[in-house]
């Protein structure tokens, strides 16, 4: 039973070794320099820069992201079900009440987050 895992356990230790290697050699062989302040700023049209590069951004837009692939993925779990409305409805009435509660669920969780005011912009 375990000799069927072997080849997977070779090729595992085969891509870490390579990954092992190659970052030794990069650590051997590469350039050693002294670092300044001149190497480490961003040169763009020989402008200095001003402020940093990545702007901060406030939590709403994190909030309403999550939000936004939690309910696209309740979605992708409904086509299927919605597809085969007609079929399901007519030959199995357990099926409708699993997608109602799933419904009511997701229905929920949209009142729940509506009422913490996740989807608020005004504070």
């Amino acid at each position: 039973m375990l000799e069927s895992y072997f080849p997977i356990v070779l090729q595992a230790i085969t891509a870490i070794g390579f990954a092992a290697i190659a970052l030794g050699l990069s650590v051997l062989l590469g350039k050693k320099g002294r670092r300044d302040g001149d190497k480490d700023t961003v040169y763009e049209c020989g402008m200095l820069p001003i402020s940093t590069s990545s702007p901060r951004f406030s939590v709403k837009f994190y909030m309403v992201a999550m939000l936004f692939v939690l309910f696209d993925i309740e979605v992708v779990f409904m086509y299927p079900w919605a597809v085969q409305f007609k079929e399901l409805i007519l030959t199995n009435t357990a099926s409708l009440y699993s997608i109602l509660g799933f419904v009511s669920v997701l229905a929920a969780a949209y009142i729940y987050a509506l009422k913490k005011g996740a989807l608020t912009w005004n504070e």
